[in-house]
């Protein structure tokens, strides 16, 4: 967003998902393979039409992303569809196809992750050197990423503090992870129980995932910016580290394109589900930034310490995480200990005449039949064998495919 554009002018959104084998679904690592065919020679971005594609930290990892900032929030998923069908054509003869949620259920990190090799090779391997991206928070990530646009100083405060309060809240909406190396984890969110720690050599980077009270730029860099870059210093001798990017937070500010990118958002099983949780976490943000909830004061007084308790428990039970913190359901006009998922329950009847009827479909069918994660372990039976495994995980593969929601 080189461009500066006002609170929810415009929006960006990110969407991750993994190349593995038609016949058994094991991870394929050749996103080069498919850029290049589908470009004609290997490039690691690729322009098509309103959507882009690029390469991630990983070989087996693609993302699509909008092509710039876009006003239109209510055609995306109609677009990533496309693009997700053409993907799929393009590797058929591969014996290859995309498979959505945010992690896959049976992958060993140790033995089946393959880093990228080409264009930032010496970013990710680096990266690799200090951490060790062999692992589940790192090489078995898939996620969506919001970006939402901010001014000036006085918006930025306004955005950050609603996105603080909002982060606790979207395990309970978001949350595909619930099974890694072939068992269930006990975690929803499986993918943001790994994310917490995936950076503990360098714990300056992720923070307690949700971000300081910082509202202005000069706050952003003396609290957040200065530290990282402190403690990467002895690692990045040649300096090719941005701080941008090693801002790991659960949102993260960018102030070379004046955005906040949330990056809490586990992906689903179809671009349609995708884009409703986008579309309700939005109109909720306005509705915190416009003061219809609480006050900017309210907002701004909730330290990271209160609010990752929340998170944390939303992380391990998605919807049905119980929050009994009266303070905080009070910015959102709820007097009494509730879940998770009837919080967002009434955060939708407020946000729903600001949501176009188009999304209305799938976010009341994960309000009413749980996360993606519920409807996966439902699904499983407490079978977790390979067949029941490969069963599901086709179907997820389906949706992702027509566009469709996982009904358990």
């Amino acid at each position: 967003m080189n461009k500066k554009y006002h609170l929810f002018d415009v929006y960006g959104i990110e969407l991750e998902y993994m190349l593995v084998h038609q016949s058994d679904l094991k991870i394929a690592p050749i996103v080069d393979t498919l850029l290049t065919k589908k470009k004609g020679k290997l490039t690691s971005d690729i322009v098509n039409g309103k959507i882009a594609w690029s390469n991630e930290l990983v070989a087996h990892v693609v993302e699509l992303k909008t092509n710039g900032p876009t006003k239109d929030l209510n055609g995306l998923a109609s677009l990533f569809h496309e693009n997700i069908k053409e993907i799929n054509a393009i590797l058929k003869p591969l014996q290859t196809k995309l498979l959505p949620t945010a992690a896959h259920p049976f992958m060993n990190p140790k033995t089946d992750t393959e880093l990228w090799k080409h264009s930032y090779s010496e970013v990710y391997e680096l990266y690799n050197r200090i951490f060790n991206c062999k692992n589940h928070g790192w090489s078995n990530v898939q996620s969506v990423h919001i970006n939402l646009p901010f001014f000036d100083d006085k918006e930025f405060e306004k955005l950050h503090a609603a996105i603080r309060i909002v982060l606790p809240l979207i395990p309970g909406l978001s949350a595909s992870s619930p099974v890694l190396e072939g068992k269930l984890t006990g975690f929803k969110d499986t993918r943001l129980e790994y994310y917490k720690t995936n950076q503990k050599e360098i714990p300056e980077m992720a923070g307690l995932v949700i971000p300081e009270r910082v509202f202005t730029k000069l706050d952003y860099y003396a609290t957040i910016f200065e530290p990282i870059k402190k403690a990467i210093k002895p690692f990045d001798t040649k300096n090719v580290l941005d701080h941008h990017f090693l801002n790991s937070r659960g949102a993260i500010a960018r102030f070379d394109r004046n955005a906040i990118e949330i990056r809490l958002v586990d992906i689903q099983e179809c671009p349609k589900a995708d884009i409703a949780i986008c579309a309700l976490i939005i109109v909720t943000l306005k509705l915190l930034v416009n003061k219809k909830l609480s006050s900017l004061a309210t907002q701004k007084r909730w330290v990271k310490e209160d609010l990752f308790v929340i998170l944390d428990d939303a992380i391990k039970h998605g919807e049905t995480s119980v929050i009994k913190n009266l303070d905080y359901l009070n910015v959102f006009d709820i007097e009494d200990e509730t879940t998770i998922q009837n919080v967002w329950k009434h955060l939708y009847s407020l946000a729903k005449p600001n949501i176009h009827k188009s999304h209305y479909q799938a976010i009341e069918t994960i309000l009413n039949e749980g996360t993606l994660a519920t409807r996966i372990e439902r699904a499983l039976k407490d079978d977790c064998s390979q067949e029941q495994i490969l069963g599901v995980y086709e179907s997820l593969a389906d949706c992702l495919e027509n566009n469709t929601q996982f009904i358990s």
